[in-house]
Order: C-alpha cells, then sequence, then structure tokens
C-alpha cells in the first residue's frame, strides 16, 4: 500500500467554483497559490508562484464555498493526483495550442488561515474548517 500526503499554504487566486457531481455530492474548485523564494547559482534572489488547483468534496465543499474568496489563505492537507500517462502533473494543450501543466490536490482538510479583519465580507473566513480550527490559528501549526 502506497500513502502520501501533500501539504500546502496559499492564498485563494479567486473565489471558489462549486457544482454538484450528477449523484448530488458537492464539488468546490479552488486555485491556490504559494510563493517560493530561492538563491540562484548566481546568488540572485528568485522568487515565484506555483499554482495548485484543489478539490474539496462533500461537507468541506459546501464550506469552502460559503467561507472562502479570492486572497483568502488557506492550509490545504490532500492527496496529489497524477497525470496517468506521464505520472507527473496533469498535461494539456490550450487552444491556442501552447502545453501546460497543472498541479492537482485532493483535498482531505482545508484549514483556514485567514482571519475575520482581514476579509472584506462580514463573517468569511470566520467558520471553522473540518477539523474543528479556526481561522488565525495557525501559530499553532508545528512548522
Amino acid at each position: 500500500m502506497t500513502f502520501h500526503t501533500v501539504i500546502i499554504t496559499g492564498n485563494l487566486g479567486r473565489d471558489p467554483e462549486m457544482r454538484y457531481t450528477p449523484s448530488g455530492q458537492a464539488v468546490t474548485n479552488l486555485s491556490v497559490a504559494v510563493n517560493d523564494d530561492y538563491t540562484n547559482n548566481n546568488g540572485e534572489r528568485v522568487k515565484r508562484t506555483i499554482w495548485f488547483r484543489v478539490s474539496a468534496w462533500g461537507k468541506q465543499a459546501e464550506t469552502c464555498n460559503q467561507y472562502l474568496k479570492k486572497g483568502s489563505k488557506v492550509l490545504v492537507e490532500g492527496r496529489l493526483n497524477v497525470d496517468q500517462a506521464t505520472g507527473g502533473p496533469r498535461i494539456w494543450t490550450t487552444q491556442d495550442g501552447q502545453s501546460r501543466a497543472s498541479f492537482e490536490l485532493s483535498a482531505q482538510t482545508v484549514r483556514f488561515l485567514s482571519s475575520r479583519t482581514e476579509s472584506s465580507e462580514p463573517g468569511a473566513g470566520g467558520a471553522p474548517a473540518e477539523d474543528g480550527m479556526m481561522p488565525g490559528e495557525e501559530e499553532n501549526i508545528p512548522f
């Protein structure tokens, strides 16, 4: 049996998009930007953003759709979905013929890290996540 978990912390690049499967299960798609910086071989600091497409399911999907919005900070713990053909990121071609790749996660846990004061909408970001963690409790995360 193989098991893996991916943990990312970042900000939503757009508002969540919720839909329902034909069987009636809620699924919410999140676009999460993770900022990264490193020093290259020339000693220069390089900043980059890595984008993840995240899918949350069931009650967690509904909660994410209700309380998150563009700019919300989240911690996502989940499983990486790989391209069946390559075993890597999902590869696709745009309408203009450009090749693109995307990292996709199926969320097991989504923790809301933005506080209510960081939100422009009343109550946004103020609900506990599936695991009961309230927004703003990120100082308890052990890393």
